[in-house]
């Protein structure tokens, strides 16, 4: 009688969970639908194109599937693209980098205890809220010398400046500047947050046995917080990607090709030469790219929590 009654309970137990997953994934299922029309099919329709020489000029060949890879033989033999993708590296680089720094920097001033300071940190994050284009006009008024505040001020001071987006050596250093302007916020928050649960006891302990301030940071905080450094650069450089709005209404592209980056030269390929394919296969390229990244985030992720469960 007690094996039955088991046996009966281990049933409607397998029973309601059964039903418990189906209904989970029926509640799912709207949202799947939706997710994979917006994301899964749009990335197979590029995937698509990438493989014809879809020319709006050329309407008759749209969809010509003779050399499927003739797009990324194209590319490979394409200075212009190599030389987009050597300016996407040099922002990339340069822009984290800087986000990083600034974000830790603000981090560790902002990591106390206090009203005031917590004011402060909502302020800071204003720039990473505002809507890309409004960031770009910003930026776009404070390099323009005839009505910039900033240049006025040099100006006064005697040490005018020509404007920074029109001079090839600086065009991208300032989108950089103005990429980091938007963004550290959010370094800065992924950092407080990892700072504030370091616990006291290794610190106090530090403080006891002589350490100094950069002792302290170098040898507890900066280990403790490493991880999220690391996931933060890796988040950045994802979003590094898609400076677009700040290229577009600063330099668009210019001076010649020095801030022309990967996505901005698939833009001009497709709405300017109407050649689709060509620029499917840049954007393709350009998903490989962030998918890998995509992939080592998880995997340091991944890394990260055997670490903390060892």
């Amino acid at each position: 009688m007690a094996t039955q009654a088991l046996t009966r309970t281990g049933a409607s137990a397998g029973g309601w969970d059964a039903q418990r997953r189906r209904a989970f994934l029926l509640g799912l299922a709207p949202a799947l639908l939706v997710l994979g029309a917006i994301t899964v099919v749009p990335a197979v329709a590029l995937l698509v194109v990438s493989l014809t020489p879809l020319n709006l000029q050329d309407a008759a060949g749209t969809f010509r599937f003779a050399d499927p890879l003739v797009n990324y033989r194209a590319l490979l033999d394409d200075p212009r693209f190599t030389g987009s993708l050597w300016v996407q590296v040099k922002l990339s680089l340069s822009s984290v980098t800087l986000q990083l720094a600034l974000g830790l920097a603000i981090a560790l001033l902002l990591n106390a205890h206090s009203r005031v300071l917590t004011a402060i940190r909502s302020v800071f994050l204003i720039p990473m809220v505002l809507p890309p284009i409004v960031v770009a006009l910003i930026w776009k008024i404070l390099y323009t010398p005839d009505v910039s505040p900033l240049h006025r001020a040099l100006d006064a001071f005697g040490l005018p400046v020509r404007s920074l987006i029109a001079n090839p050596d600086t065009a991208l250093w300032a989108i950089s500047v103005a990429e980091t302007w938007q963004w550290f916020p959010f370094t800065m928050l992924m950092v407080l947050a990892a700072l504030q649960m370091i616990p006291d006891d290794p610190l106090e302990a530090a403080r006891i046995d002589g350490a100094n301030r950069w002792q302290l940071f170098r040898f507890i905080v900066l280990p403790h917080i490493r991880p999220v450094l690391v996931v933060c650069a890796l988040f950045r450089l994802i979003d590094s990607f898609k400076a677009f709005p700040l290229i577009y209404v600063l330099t668009n592209g210019g001076p010649g090709t020095v801030t022309e980056v990967t996505n901005f030269y698939g833009f001009i390929q497709a709405f300017n030469f109407s050649y689709w394919g060509y620029a499917s296969a840049i954007a393709v390229v350009m998903l490989a790219g962030v998918f890998a990244l995509s992939w080592l985030i998880s995997c340091l992720k991944g890394s990260d929590a055997n670490e903390r469960d060892d």
